[in-house]
């Protein structure tokens, strides 16, 4: 991490997680299952956590929209792509609802705890994965 992804990663309000991310544990999660099963066990996740509000779900453009309305107030839209078959992608990107220039790292910290109980509720291939599946 250089200097200019640690002061980005201090003055933020909102993470997101990407392919070639410098964070090790915000890098894009795939699982082997279908885009379908995975916004469907978005729904149920999210749909059993208090304070949380599935407010849009768009299966066309693989978009899962969540509020978050208890503790620090957040925004966040889940990613789904079916990169080939049996070899879905998730992200995250949260803004977090802050009149300050930081969230002191609530965004990061969610995400962590959203792939990890994801990692445990489907077949969890791996991390960063898209140069080795589009070469196969």
């Amino acid at each position: 991490m250089g200097f200019k992804d640690t002061i980005n990663k201090i003055f933020s309000s909102g993470t997101e997680t990407k392919e070639n991310h410098f964070d090790e544990t915000l890098k894009t999660h795939y699982y082997k299952t279908t885009k379908d099963k995975v916004i469907k066990e978005l729904e149920v996740m999210f749909g059993a956590k208090q304070g949380y509000e599935v407010t849009s779900i768009s299966e066309e453009h693989g978009e899962v929209i969540v509020r978050i309305k208890k503790g620090k107030k957040a925004f966040m839209v889940v990613t789904v792509i079916m990169v080939r078959p049996f070899r879905t992608a998730i992200d995250f990107s949260v803004s977090t609802d802050t009149i300050i220039f930081t969230d002191f790292g609530y965004s990061g910290k969610l995400i962590r705890e959203l792939y990890k109980e994801l990692d445990s509720r489907l077949p969890f291939v791996g991390t960063s994965l898209g140069d080795k599946l589009t070469k196969e």
